[in-house]
């Protein structure tokens, strides 16, 4: 029959080994997190380097959600317009159809329905090309870069003509 004592020291080594391991895990958290600290910092300053980058920065290093940058890639979301954003922050696909209706090739006073828009912007007046240019027309008046005057008729609004 095993002994109190001897009971006593099994069960210290099984403690032991189970904080043992505990440490070794809690070591390897404790890296992991700190190389995504020091990314978000290395992030923080890259970003303070750039043109306006400050105010992202501070939002990167607090741990916020930053505000769009001026920097865009296809297929990137579509910010709201703010003063001082020009169409260079949007997608390209996006950029194109500001371009276009920023000409004043339109016919009601630079407004253009979805077909005008397709056909302008050298696509094939095809059911699913004109969905797509109203897709992304619709986009871009919900978020504030367009107006939609008439449904399905875009132009860009007074005041920002011209890039602004």
């Amino acid at each position: 029959m095993p002994s109190v004592m001897g009971l006593l020291e099994e069960r210290e080594r099984a403690a032991r080994q189970r904080v043992e391991a505990l440490q070794a895990e809690l070591r390897e958290a404790e890296a992991v997190w700190e190389r995504f600290v020091i990314a978000r910092e290395t992030v923080g300053e890259v970003l303070a380097e750039s043109p306006g980058g400050k105010e992202v920065a501070r939002a990167v290093v607090d741990g916020e959600r930053p505000a769009p940058i001026a920097a865009a890639v296809p297929g990137s979301v579509v910010p709201h317009w703010r003063e001082g954003f020009a169409p260079t922050v949007l997608a390209p696909d996006y950029r194109r159809i500001m371009d276009v209706l920023d000409d004043g090739s339109g016919t009601v006073g630079g407004a253009m329905d979805c077909r005008q828009l397709a056909a302008a912007l050298g696509l094939e007046v095809v059911p699913g090309k004109v969905e797509g240019v109203r897709s992304k027309a619709k986009r871009l008046a919900a978020r504030g870069w367009l107006a939609e005057g008439r449904p399905g008729l875009f132009s860009v609004p007074a005041g920002r003509v011209g890039g602004s």
